[in-house]
């Protein structure tokens, strides 16, 4: 736990004031503006989905870009005139946003409710391997002679990540109590009617837990994965804020302490997988805080 202090507070040690505050206040109008006149959920019912794709790429260009541009008026450091960062900064927004609007709803089943629980178990895994491989060719291409983006347990120590999620406990433990956190969690309650006396529910529902899951897996390797080890030879740890800005966007539609925690936290994971080079650290942090949230909701609408 001392390397991970070390890493956070060497990181802050180093870091432009005016670019941290700059990248702060433009997450906290970003998500003010999103909660204040419910974007997201207008995104989700436009029509048709490439709307929907330009609107979240637009989000999240903005988010992205604008932090690079920021080092630029702060510090004079132009990291657009990399032709690959360049690339990158304008193509990830895009990456992700084709990740969240795409179709992949299939017939199933005859039974209305089964349909829509197959469908719930498929969508998670199906984004994750098209994402994958996409994040693939880019690291035959440019990065084959590093891990890819970070899944690697070269020098990996579980301890800390283990205390970093213990005291996440009494956190989740108090969003449990809160009316937003449980109308979104968890989100196994969504299949709720397909499961209906169903024998063998417990492995309907750990099937979907587990693919619920894999969504994470997902967004640790796109986000400290690529975002951060895709640009830390040109920028350094200057990939972390503006990784953190793009991130607290995907968390648009959440509950709102969840959105913006979601900005630091986003950012301490970073710096972590900066350091160390590996999500692994991250990616069980996240998926323990995900099953932790599923469990709380699950536990707080109990007792409602």
């Amino acid at each position: 736990m001392k390397d991970i202090f070390k890493y956070i507070t060497d990181y802050f040690k180093s870091l432009n004031r005016k670019v941290l505050i700059a990248c702060t206040l433009l997450a906290a109008l970003m998500i003010y503006l999103n909660f204040h006149y419910a974007i997201d959920l207008k995104i989700d019912k436009f029509e048709p989905i490439a709307i929907q794709f330009f609107c979240r790429y637009l989000i999240f260009l903005i988010a992205f870009a604008l932090p690079y541009l920021f080092y630029f008026l702060f510090e004079g450091k132009n990291y657009f005139k990399s032709p690959l960062i360049l690339l990158l900064i304008f193509l990830s927004p895009a990456i992700f946003s084709w990740k969240m609007v795409m179709n992949t709803e299939v017939h199933l089943s005859n039974n209305i409710y089964w349909d829509y629980y197959w469908n719930q178990v498929i969508y998670w895994p199906t984004r994750l391997i098209v994402l994958s491989f996409i994040l693939f060719i880019f690291w035959k291409i440019f990065y084959s002679k590093e891990s890819f983006f970070g899944l690697t347990i070269k020098n990996f120590n579980w301890k800390p990540y283990l205390i970093m999620l213990l005291i996440m406990v009494p956190l989740i433990a108090a969003a449990s109590t809160q009316p937003d956190f449980l109308n979104m969690y968890p989100k196994l309650k969504d299949v709720d009617t397909a499961l209906y006396g169903v024998k063998n529910k417990w492995f309907f529902n750990l099937l979907h837990e587990i693919s619920y899951g894999s969504d994470f897996i997902s967004v640790e390797l796109f986000f400290r994965g690529f975002l951060i080890l895709a640009f830390v030879k040109v920028v350094g740890k200057d990939a972390i804020l503006p990784m953190a800005c793009f991130y607290c966007t995907i968390h648009f539609g959440k509950p709102l302490g969840e959105c913006i925690s979601s900005y630091f936290g986003g950012m301490i994971l970073g710096i972590v997988v900066y350091y160390t080079r590996s999500i692994i650290g991250g990616l069980m942090v996240h998926l323990g805080i995900a099953w932790l949230m599923e469990l709380g909701g699950y536990i707080g609408n109990s007792l409602r």
